[in-house]
């Protein structure tokens, strides 16, 4: 059962008297006396739980309407009551706690004051909290066991337990004495839910002011950041923002995350929830333990997985680290050992020969290409905006930096765009597949695996970043399906605990691992993070890589022939084609979870520091999809587990507003 009551303070004149006036409506129910789930298969009047969502939605918007309810006024609330406990199942088997999270309403807990409630009551409550609910108060009904006592002790005063009076048992009772015993219980509680949602809009109206005189955001210029355009986010479901906009006073429940939260993100709301509840267990159970010479179960099981997934068939050690920039450094100082081993390079050996001392090791690297904003990381990409001088003054580019070949559709065909230095014959070696921050250029595989091949000739290790482009990004495990090779070190992170909390990996094999191998600590890999291998962390990664690849989890998983497992196609290659002919886009990329097209440009209006994509990333905003441009880039992001038809979904609000955004001229275009 569902059903909705809503309640509007309305000035009706009945001698002299103020009248409320009370509408309740029944949305859904069933004959038999049984959970829904039963009630509803047995009685044939099945209801998916999107469709139950939508209706709870349109008939809250139309009932307030309808009676009068302006938004931002008072004069008058809903409340939607369900049948059974916070866990019991919905009409599709869903658990309710679960069924209803999109709309993140406040709950208000009714308990049990009977032998045994006190356990019910507090497990309810945990499990609301759990899902990112916000429970108001908790009601219940005296029995005389005094369970208020032991509630308010557990709640700590964070939540209001208010005692009903005995309801009686007397079915010829009108309860009308029962009402007038409880009416200043229902008087407060009607109270504290009004004072709780003033509060909440309180919070969320200032919080847009309150950010931009405190956050120094990322990436973020501020000055073309005025507070209207702040974006407030009030929670997440799945792939799905809970979004409240300022100027309208305007709570919208479905915002699709389209940039995947800075690309970490892939879990879809099961996940999420499982995620949650087993970091809570690993919090519980280990809190924060010491990681060097130290084994528990969840940093030995992710390394195993890790191992088995996207190390398979040529890694054997796996290093912690906290994110993918320290992955990368972890990643450098285990070439450089590899190398300087491969090569007779040592401090030992230098002091015999004072001339070598002046080499200096250098990386091959891509233009391009980012690996992330520590000191050393910054080294090992070109010149770009990120390492120039306003931003790294310190930068040298310790370098050799390939222009690579790049992949795009254009005009509904896909071309391989040759850079000049190809004109002249030359060629070098590196590694990866996807640039992410420098604009979602997919540069060619084959060139990548001769490069790989290059570096294997000259005693040159390899580094795969995958960061970004692992755990099913790119439509595979890991970019060494794509490439047809293997590298000596690789470092993930992101989408590797399903973006929930911070982790990251750097993957060796046994002779990168053997050059640190030594009598002397000090030949040892002497680096290391206050939160290596954190358990929380850990178990986040262990649930996502098992999660992503089983089919039963995953319904997006498939295998060919070879037993190789693959994503499905996620984007529509026909929608695909579509905008890549649209005359205002230069190139589109599809591949696994991304979909990214650019803008045609010239001049300032082209490349990172461009801001000529801004107004229609707002449009697309304003349309339910959040996205941040990377200059005259857009791009659309889904996670592993994203069905096509969101996906689908997605660009054909893109390219309906791609339209808009053609009909809009330069100089009107707003921020």
């Amino acid at each position: 059962m569902c059903e909705l009551g809503f309640y509007e303070e309305r000035k009706v004149l009945e001698e002299g008297k103020v009248a409320p006036e009370l509408v309740s409506e029944t949305l859904y129910a069933w004959e038999g006396a049984l959970s829904p789930h039963l009630a509803a298969e047995r009685e044939g009047g099945a209801v998916g739980d999107s469709e139950l969502i939508k209706k709870v939605e349109r008939r809250l918007e139309e009932g307030l309407l309808e009676d009068g309810v302006e938004r931002g006024r008072l004069d008058g609330f809903c409340v939607v009551e369900t049948a059974g406990g916070v866990a019991s199942p919905g009409a599709s088997g869903t658990l309710q706690c679960d069924l209803y999270r999109p709309l993140r309403f406040p709950g208000v807990l009714v308990g049990d004051g009977r032998l045994g409630g006190i356990s019910g009551t507090i497990s309810a409550y945990e499990s609301l909290k759990l899902r990112g609910y916000d429970v108001v108060a908790v009601v219940i009904e005296d029995h005389g066991l005094a369970n208020e006592i032991p509630l308010m002790s557990y709640l700590r005063t964070r939540v209001p337990v208010f005692v009903l009076p005995p309801i009686p048992q007397d079915p010829s009772n009108d309860l009308m004495e029962w009402f007038d015993e409880s009416c200043n219980v229902f008087n407060s509680l009607k109270d504290i839910m009004l004072e709780a949602y003033l509060e909440r809009m309180r919070r969320l109206n200032e919080m847009p002011r309150r950010a931009g005189d405190v956050f120094w955001w990322p990436f973020t210029q501020h000055k073309l950041v005025p507070p209207s355009t702040v974006t407030v986010i009030d929670s997440r479901y799945g792939e799905n923002f809970s979004v409240y906009k300022v100027q309208n006073k305007e709570y919208i429940t479905q915002q699709f995350d389209a940039c995947a939260s800075w690309w970490t993100q892939g879990p879809d709301a099961t996940l999420q929830t499982e995620l949650a509840r087993d970091m809570g267990y690993a919090a519980a159970r280990f809190g924060h333990v010491m990681f060097p010479e130290n084994v528990y179960e969840p940093a030995l099981e992710c390394a195993e997985l890790l191992l088995d997934g996207v190390g398979k068939g040529w890694a054997t050690r796996v290093y912690f680290s906290d994110n993918g920039s320290t992955a990368i450094e972890i990643a450098l100082k285990m070439a450089f050992r590899k190398f300087s081993s491969d090569h007779g390079i040592f401090p030992e050996l230098l002091k015999n020969n004072p001339a070598d001392s002046c080499q200096e090791l250098m990386v091959l690297a891509l233009k391009g290409s980012y690996h992330g904003d520590t000191l050393g990381a910054m080294e090992a990409q070109a010149p770009s905006a990120y390492t120039g001088f306003l931003q790294q003054p310190w930068y040298t580019g310790r370098g050799l930096f390939l222009d690579p070949p790049t992949v795009f559709m254009h005009n509904g065909k896909w071309t391989l765009a040759l850079p000049e230095v190809f004109h002249s014959g030359n060629l070098e070696p590196e590694d990866i597949i996807i640039q992410g921050a420098g604009g979602m250029h997919m540069v060619d595989p084959l060139f990548q695996r001769m490069l790989v091949n290059e570096c294997r000739h000259s005693r040159i290790p390899v580094i795969f970043d995958e960061v970004f482009s692992g755990f099913w990004r790119l439509g595979v495990e890991a970019a060494a399906e794509l490439l047809g090779c293997v590298p000596d070190i690789a470092c993930f992170a992101k989408l590797m605990t399903g973006g929930i909390i911070p982790l990251a990996a750097t993957l060796a094999t046994d002779a990168v691992f053997n050059s640190f191998t030594g009598d002397s600590k000090l030949k040892a890999l002497l680096h290391g993070h206050s939160y290596s291998a954190h358990a929380m962390g850990c178990t986040a990664a262990a649930k996502s890589i098992k999660w992503f690849k089983d089919p039963i989890t995953n319904l997006n998983i498939t295998s060919e022939k070879s037993r190789k497992i693959l994503l499905r196609e996620l984007w529509d290659a026909e929608l695909v084609q579509q905008i890549s002919l649209h005359p205002s886009v230069s190139r589109v990329v599809a591949l696994g979870t991304l979909f990214a097209l650019e803008l045609q440009a010239d001049g300032s209006d082209a490349g990172y520091a461009s801001l000529y994509a801004r107004s229609l990333v707002q449009m697309l905003r304003e349309d339910g999809m959040y996205c941040r441009p990377l200059g005259n880039v857009i791009y659309v992001m889904c996670g592993p587990c994203t069905s096509p038809e969101i996906c689908t979904r997605q660009l054909r609000k893109l390219y309906k507003k791609l339209e808009e955004f053609t009909e809009v001229k330069p100089d009107t275009k707003i921020n």
